[in-house]
């Protein structure tokens, strides 16, 4: 069978760059490579055609007499796998430029060497969720919470090391202070190596031979300890506030996790909460709503004093500006007070008072006439309510 052209194999163009190729190969390389597609027969084999036009293509002399001669020009170029290409790490390390990782699945994954040297894993412990119920007034305000939580701390009585004494702690002989453990397996590719997690230390690299008392070896207890939040007003129900570095420590001293707090709302007896808005509903008596009265509605910080207008109908909204509640940061300025009119109409009346409200059934001021003014600004609301 005719060879592929090199270029339609890695998928490029002629005029394409060294990058370029390089990048094309890369991806095909961890797409085919044997490690990751066993007994896969036309997998090992795009493997080895792409292999085959990366080692022309990068190479400027050889991708020279390809482009003049095409596969005549480079007969017997054909890579050696027992070289640098016999592993996917090797691939990668060489696509990359060396200390890959992220490939967890291949063979234990790739990372954590790097010139023959073990990186430091930094650790990084756990986060705390806790809820807090907040009244309208705290939110109001901004409020500074007391939160009781336990938590991984680390050992005072070995510093967090799991030793108390540093000669109590040895570097592994399994993997050789590595955390690693490395296995060379002979394939038709050549020598494939894989790594894996040290069983003896756990990935540690090091062993205690007298752990703490205290922690067990661990570097780390438990501990009740109350933590002060400063929460700001405005918040709403569902936000979460992270408090960095208050959550669970970590072990061999690393990263701490966060305290993350999540808001919630207590119900308020008068008023209700949209967005930054409140609302309440006032009952007045019917004489009030004819004549016109002064009455006091709930709000946050207290009672307000509002007018009744003569004539006010059921169902009137009085907006009062500025006095609901505020934005989280002060952005976007304080929301408002909306207060329900709703007229108490009697359902037991003596025969006097009955008289009294017959003499007005046929009276024209009694007769139902309502004017779109009377209307118009309740309609644009009136689904906040409902």
């Amino acid at each position: 069978m005719a060879k592929r052209d090199y270029y339609e194999v890695l998928g490029v163009d002629k005029s394409a760059s060294a990058d370029e190729i390089k990048k094309a190969y890369r991806k095909l390389a961890v797409k085919y490579h044997p490690d990751k597609n066993p007994d896969n027969k036309e997998a090992e084999e795009k493997f080895k055609e792409a292999a085959e036009a990366y080692s022309v293509l990068s190479d400027p002399d050889k991708k020279a007499k390809y482009d003049q001669f095409g596969h005549a020009g480079v007969d017997g170029s054909t890579p050696d796998f027992s070289g640098g290409f016999g592993n996917l790490n090797d691939i990668l390390n060489d696509l990359f430029g060396g200390g890959f990782g992220g490939f967890g699945g291949f063979g234990g994954g790739f990372g954590g060497q790097r010139g023959g040297q073990r990186q430091q894993r930094v650790y990084r412990g756990r986060d705390i969720r806790v809820r807090v119920k907040l009244t309208l007034e705290e939110i109001a305000k901004g409020v500074e919470k007391e939160i009781s939580i336990e938590r991984s701390v680390p050992c005072k009585d070995c510093g967090g090391k799991g030793a108390k004494n540093s000669s109590d702690i040895k570097t592994c002989s399994a993997c050789n202070g590595t955390g690693q453990v490395q296995r060379v397996v002979n394939t038709f590719l050549g020598q494939t190596v894989t790594y894996s997690t040290c069983q003896q230390c756990g990935g540690e690299g090091k062993v205690i031979s007298n752990p703490c008392r205290s922690c067990g070896g661990t570097g780390l207890v438990r501990k009740r300890e109350t933590i002060k939040v400063k929460i700001p007003a405005g918040v709403e129900a569902g936000m979460q506030m992270t408090i960095t570095g208050e959550g669970h420590a970590a072990k061999n001293n690393g990263v701490n996790g966060d305290l993350l707090v999540v808001i919630e709302e207590q119900e308020h007896p008068n008023l209700k909460r949209e967005g930054n808005n409140l609302y309440c509903t006032k009952i007045v008596s019917l004489p009030d709503a004819i004549l016109g009265a002064e009455v006091e509605v709930p709000g946050i910080d207290g009672n307000y004093k509002i007018k009744v207008e003569p004539g006010t109908q059921s169902g009137t909204v009085v907006r009062l500006r500025g006095r609901g509640l505020p934005t989280v940061n002060g952005y976007g300025g304080t929301g408002d007070l909306y207060v329900k009119i709703a007229v108490w109409i009697p359902k037991k009346l003596d025969k006097d008072d009955k008289a009294v409200i017959e003499s007005f059934r046929n009276k024209d001021p009694f007769k139902p006439n309502p004017s779109k003014e009377d209307k118009s600004f309740f309609d644009k609301i009136k689904d906040l309510f409902d």
